[in-house]
């Protein structure tokens, strides 16, 4: 097995029982083992820090798109859906913070708590402050709370507003949100989540934040990118941000060139939705070169279409 297959599996192991042992999060050479494969930028915690350039413009592709991309790259489980939106007319992008939540166990919550208060964590309120209070401007809240909706209310809108202010974004929750209402009143933030309910948190427990999480059908790293809209959410390596976004802005061309050829009548759907001939190629660099509303730079498209193969 690979490197940070087996260090993935090391980190999402059972509780040590010793305080010297366990960490409430990775340290950074951890993260940055975890993800070896970014070679770029890092915040101080070990997470890759894509750039917020790449984020914006991800946040105009498509689910199929970016689902297309990461399949052909071997990674099959990234996208979950099935969302409860609080303003879904609105896509969200940012990089993720993790945390896992267990259902409550006695002797593992009182040592979380006491390996929490030995690394200077909040003891006021409750645990699922803590990974609030790690979030920078751009993170995502990403937590899994295992489904749970009733009494598994990992925020209100008190903590809602918490994390808008340190990150300006929002959250993905595997569980629940209590307070609708008021999370839904704060202006920018945004979230998807499995359910909602009046009632508190109650018999759950936070174990880690910034490791290895399962959110649904995906496996999410501290550090991915999110994209997120009103089709799913998808959790993007980051050493794969780049790549993916340059070629979901060529096929965006590519279908905006098609669509606008097929209503024009030039070509049949036959040619346009197969490998295009010549001629076709041609006539689409033609257009391509005459717009000045690229989603990329001209630098970027050229050293894109160097290695296309129509």
């Amino acid at each position: 097995m690979k490197k940070p297959i087996l260090l993935a599996i090391a980190f999402i192991a059972c509780l040590a029982y010793s305080t010297e042992a366990q960490q409430i999060s990775p340290t950074p050479d951890q993260v940055k083992m975890l993800t070896s494969q970014w070679t770029g930028e890092r915040f101080a915690d070990g997470r890759p820090k894509v750039s917020d350039d790449l984020l914006k413009r991800l946040e105009k592709l498509s689910m199929e798109e970016s689902w297309g991309f990461l399949r052909n790259k071997g990674y099959h489980n990234q996208y979950e859906n099935d969302w409860i939106i609080i303003d879904d007319d609105r896509a969200m992008t940012g990089r993720a913070l993790t945390a896992q939540y267990m259902p409550l166990r006695t002797d593992v919550n009182d040592l979380v708590k006491e390996i929490g208060k030995k690394e200077d964590r909040t003891q006021a309120g409750g645990t699922n402050s803590w990974p609030i209070d790690k979030l920078v401007d751009g993170d995502i809240y990403v937590a899994d709370g295992y489904g749970k909706i009733v009494d598994g209310t990992l925020i209100g809108d008190n903590l809602g507003n918490a994390i808008y202010a340190k990150s300006k974004k929002g959250v993905i929750f595997y569980g629940s949100v209590r307070d609708l209402a008021g999370l839904s009143a704060i202006d920018g933030f945004n979230g998807w989540v499995k359910g909602h309910d009046p009632s508190y948190i109650q018999q759950m427990m936070l174990t880690t934040i910034n490791y290895p999480i399962r959110i649904g059908r995906a496996t999410v790293l501290p550090g991915d990118a999110v994209l997120a809209n009103k089709y799913g959410v998808i959790f993007i390596p980051a050493h794969l941000v780049a790549d993916l976004v340059i070629n979901g802005e060529f096929i965006m061309l590519r279908d905006q060139f098609g669509i606008q050829r097929l209503k024009e009548g030039k070509y049949t759907a036959g040619a346009v939705d197969s490998k295009w001939n010549e001629t076709i190629v041609k006539d689409f660099l033609d257009w391509v070169n005459k717009k000045s509303d690229l989603p990329m730079s001209r630098e970027e498209l050229n050293n894109f279409l160097k290695d296309r193969n129509w």
